[in-house]
């Protein structure tokens, strides 16, 4: 494993762990040119996906991407790391269970919408806001208003 602080390909690794729920191995590494310390993860990967996007453009899926874009909306919510770590990794594992390399860019979004809304509901409005593109306040509240289950007063 290449170095990301001085690019040697000579590193160590220094310990190894199980990750998220078993799905994945962490190992501490260092190297021994710069003496970084670095982290990196070993994921089983079932096949290559390719995302299509709505103006159908192609890109190889990218799970940082899909991490990164979780870990916003989840931003100072009361849900654990590692809850967040087992989630990312089961959306991945449904992806690629759904037996097809191209994977539209909308159903990727429900799975993750699906996902977040029995987990925070929060967190669900904020991917939500993003994914569907919300553009005034309005938006924001209709959406919300769908989720609230209807009241006497309705």
């Amino acid at each position: 494993m290449r170095c990301p602080f001085c690019g040697n390909i000579d590193t160590q690794v220094k310990d190894s762990r199980p990750a998220e729920d078993h799905a994945a191995i962490r190992r501490r590494r260092a190297c021994p040119a710069c003496a970084g310390r670095f982290t990196t993860y070993e994921r089983v990967q079932l096949r290559d996906l390719t995302v299509v996007k709505k103006n159908g453009r192609r890109e190889d899926f990218d799970r940082d991407k899909l991490d990164r874009s979780i870990r916003i909306s989840m931003q100072k919510r009361p849900v654990e790391t590692d809850r967040i770590d087992q989630m990312i990794s089961g959306i991945v594992r449904r992806l690629e269970s759904l037996g097809e390399p191209d994977i539209p860019s909308d159903k990727i979004g429900q799975i993750v919408m699906e996902t977040l809304a029995r987990i925070d509901t929060v967190a669900y409005v904020r991917f939500a806001s993003v994914y569907k593109n919300f553009q005034a306040a309005d938006d924001f509240e209709e959406f919300v208003h769908e989720l609230r289950p209807p009241s006497e007063d309705d």
